[in-house]
């Protein structure tokens, strides 16, 4: 018998507020030392009054009119009970009755085409602290920064079937909210984290399988050895009796590639939902609504095929500027300045990515200044600044964002110069100090003149035209 394994995703997404859900304590919690950016309200401590975070609400908006969501214009939060040590409160504010989006769907493209996903459901609701095991010590800490974070819980229905489309559903939702900067979206910081619904059933049924949920997956191969493992799993059990599945949530363990049971899959009774009297219901006015529908940005199909028709960009130059809404802000800023499209784009993918990757950023880190990376770019091909000196300038850049191009090259003796004998003297004194390159040159090896090229753009600083230098020094070793 032939089977289809059903999916549906809980993503949640860690927002890019500077403070918390209901306090002012600093939202970033990756990398700061344990239980530094807490206080009583975001500690559970009884009679603190939460106080709604405005951009939260915006980003969750957001996220939903990128998602194609209905928005309600009023909603509310819910106490979500459980007891779990991380859980100061023992419960969770969250949205079970009225959530912030309604009813969305997302497109996505895989081997097979593409497909609609819908969306349920988007919810606000804050972070849980974080566990932390030290099997030496046979203990376990409670890291608290991460408690009362910022989150959306985007849920779609169980509209997916493989690990390709789980794989392209969460890229291109990762790429939507790096765009709308909701989120950095990033699994290793834990602001993208996914819980997998999956069921098995003979192919053609209408009628789903018992669902397992399973946790725990900190990347996307994870999650994709996952989904494997576990409809493997699934059609053993149905097939060979291997075991009786039941509802409930599992954990994937990395290490082994397996999941492992951890609890019976609660129901919404379980969670005892009831709205919560101290957040009071919060009402989106038309001018609220329109000032973050305003600010949508352009999504990156439509971005990339503006650059394309409009700028004559290449397919593959406009699809590297899309995978970030910093990269497109910065080419942009600078194209507006150079008022050459294809040499801005070939800094963007060159220089500047080289010096991202090289002090080990993202892409949507770049904070550069896109109308001074334009002005760098022109003094590079009016001539006035080598390239060489020109990656130089934009290193510099990198750690100060306020210099001026021109600037710094006067200041450091990077402006080239025009001065012929300045060049013809430092020819003839490599020349004179390199004769047997000279001597291949003259025998047909090429790479000899490279040699004795480089030596004098060296000797120059870099600061001369490459061409008038070439010139010069062939003429030159032919007098000879």
């Amino acid at each position: 018998m032939r089977y289809e394994t059903v999916i549906g995703l809980e993503v949640h997404i860690g927002l890019s507020t500077n403070s918390k859900v209901f306090c002012s304590c600093s939202a970033e919690s990756y990398g700061a030392e344990p239980n530094v950016h807490v206080c009583p309200a975001c500690c559970g401590m009884p009679g603190m009054l939460p106080v709604v975070n405005r951009r939260m609400v915006d980003f969750g908006m957001k996220a939903g009119m990128m998602l194609n969501c209905h928005i309600n214009r009023v909603t509310t939060f819910d106490k979500k009970s459980y007891y779990y040590p991380d859980l100061p409160a023992s419960y969770q504010t969250t949205q079970w009755f009225a959530p912030i989006a309604v009813n969305g769907f997302m497109e996505i493209e895989t081997s097979s085409g593409k497909k609609r996903v819908r969306i349920k459901q988007i919810h606000m609701e804050e972070d849980a602290g974080k566990l932390v095991h030290d099997i030496r010590e046979d203990t376990t800490h409670i890291d608290f920064n991460r408690s009362s974070v910022p989150l959306i819980e985007i849920v779609s229905q169980p509209d997916l079937s493989s690990a390709e489309e789980v794989e392209a559903y969460l890229d291109r939702l990762n790429i939507l909210l790096r765009f709308a900067k909701v989120s950095e979206c990033e699994m290793a910081h834990g602001t993208m984290r996914c819980d997998v619904n999956l069921s098995v059933r003979p192919e053609g049924s209408d009628k789903l399988g018992v669902r397992t949920e399973m946790k725990n997956m900190n990347s996307i191969e994870a999650i994709k050895r996952a989904i494997e493992y576990e409809t493997a799993r699934h059609i053993d059990a149905i097939e060979n009796g291997a075991e009786v599945l039941i509802q409930e949530t599992r954990r994937w363990d990395d290490l082994t590639g397996k999941s492992y049971a951890m609890r019976d899959k609660e129901t919404a009774g379980d969670y005892r939902y009831f709205p919560d009297p101290n957040v009071m219901p919060v009402v989106i006015d038309d001018a609220w609504y329109n000032s973050v529908k305003d600010s949508l940005p352009e999504f990156p199909e439509v971005k990339k095929k503006r650059y394309i028709d409009e700028l004559g960009l290449s397919d593959y130059d406009a699809d590297q500027l899309v995978r970030s809404i910093a990269l497109c802000e910065c080419f942009e800023s600078a194209y507006s300045v150079c008022s050459s499209a294809k040499d801005a784009v070939n800094w963007m993918t060159s220089e500047v990515m080289s010096e991202l990757n090289a002090r080990d950023m993202t892409y949507d880190m770049l904070s550069l200044n896109g109308e001074a990376l334009g002005r760098l770019i022109l003094l590079v091909s009016d001539g006035e600044v080598g390239r060489a000196n020109g990656r130089k300038i934009l290193s510099a850049m990198f750690d100060d964002g306020n210099i001026d191009p021109k600037t710094y090259a006067e200041q450091n003796d990077m402006i080239v110069s025009h001065d012929t004998d300045l060049i013809e003297q430092t020819v003839r004194t490599i020349v004179a100090s390199n004769q047997k390159a000279v001597a291949d040159y003259k025998n047909g090896k090429e790479k000899a003149l490279m040699s004795l090229f480089g030596q004098c753009m060296r000797e120059l600083k870099g600061n001369c035209d490459p061409q008038t230098l070439k010139t010069i020094l062939t003429e030159y070793i032919a007098s000879l």
